[in-house]
């Protein structure tokens, strides 16, 4: 039998991803207790599930439906913008401005660890827009251009971060401390090189691999941050002002080749047009839940009106190995 006969759901028409009815009779996290075992099935044959009426309406309710759901929840390290903390593992959407796209991205797809599954709880859906989009992830790498795709499974790609207490992240709300030998010791650990500047700041750099394997299907992903974190995807006069302000290397993130080169804006372009041939969206609704496969999908936040609270848990954390750190 079909993941998808053991739950009332909406079967997904081509191209979009299953929305399944709760029924969830008032109690959402007895109802995801009992229904562990199919949601993740679910997630593991598509990719992603969105679960509608299960009415979730706080946070304590929603970090122990996460906490049903997945096998363990992570702590947010190196995130590139800041996040509210509701409780261990589980935090606000990303503050970031909302009238801009958030584009396609896997969720802290530069680390050495990261979350192998996403969950969102909307507690209140905004006026209009703010979509939670995907794409798949596969799909994508398919049809990307081959010569790119080829230099970037040679290479990997780099990210380069410059913390400071103005913009962006700063050095303890990405590290979990502001303690300098904390700090590098945490770098150390997780391949990052790094250097304290002058000024106090902090400017580190990170090799990863461009694509991944899926470790339960073996599927070949698109699994990355390159054209989200690139300096094409800020406002243009975003980014005059901070080149102005810090200078070249000292843009809060940006991202290059594997060998150092710089990526130009053409490219950056290429991956985000294949990313939009391939996304899906399903506007929020108050309660909703969606179960995100962090290495299969990628997912992107969308402009919105009005109040939005979105709360986010990273879960079942996944390692990397050294080859897909080298990216060879």
């Amino acid at each position: 039998m079909s993941s998808t006969n053991l739950l009332p759901h909406l079967d997904p028409a081509p191209g979009s991803r299953p929305v399944l009815d709760a029924k969830s009779g008032g109690d959402p996290v007895s109802w995801a207790a009992e229904h562990q075992d199919p949601l993740r099935a679910l997630v593991q044959e598509h990719g992603s599930v969105l679960v509608r009426g299960l009415g979730l309406a706080d946070p304590t309710t929603a970090e122990a439906v996460f906490r049903r759901l997945a096998d363990a929840l992570m702590p947010d390290r190196e995130p590139f913008a800041p996040r509210r903390r509701y409780a261990d593992g589980v935090y606000s959407s990303t503050k970031w401005p909302p009238n801009q796209q958030m584009c396609m991205h896997h969720e802290i797809s530069y680390g050495l660890e990261f979350p192998g599954l996403l969950l969102f709880a909307c507690l209140e859906a905004p006026g209009s827009g703010g979509a939670t989009a995907l794409a798949d992830a596969s799909a994508v790498l398919r049809d990307l251009p081959r010569d790119l795709v080829s230099r970037f499974e040679r290479e990997g790609w780099l990210l380069t971060r410059s913390y400071n207490e103005e913009i962006g992240a700063s050095v303890a709300e990405a590290f979990g401390t502001d303690d300098r030998a904390a700090v590098e010791r945490y770098c150390r650990r997780h391949a990052i090189e790094f250097a304290w500047q002058e000024d106090g700041s902090l400017r580190t750099r990170q090799r990863r691999g461009a694509v991944l394997r899926h470790p339960d299907s073996g599927l070949p992903c698109w699994f990355n941050q390159i054209a989200f974190l690139s300096e094409w995807t800020m406002e243009p006069e975003v980014r005059e002002y901070l080149v102005d302000m810090y200078g070249a290397d000292g843009l809060p993130f940006n991202t290059r080749f594997g060998d150092g080169d710089p990526i130009d804006a053409d490219v950056v372009r290429a991956i985000n047009e294949v990313y939009e041939a391939h996304t899906v969206r399903e506007p929020w609704r108050d309660g909703d839940l969606l179960l995100v496969d962090n290495i299969r999908t990628a997912h992107s936040r969308e402009p919105f009106e009005g109040p939005r609270e979105v709360l986010a848990a990273l879960g079942d954390p996944v390692l990397r190995t050294d080859c897909e750190v080298s990216g060879v």
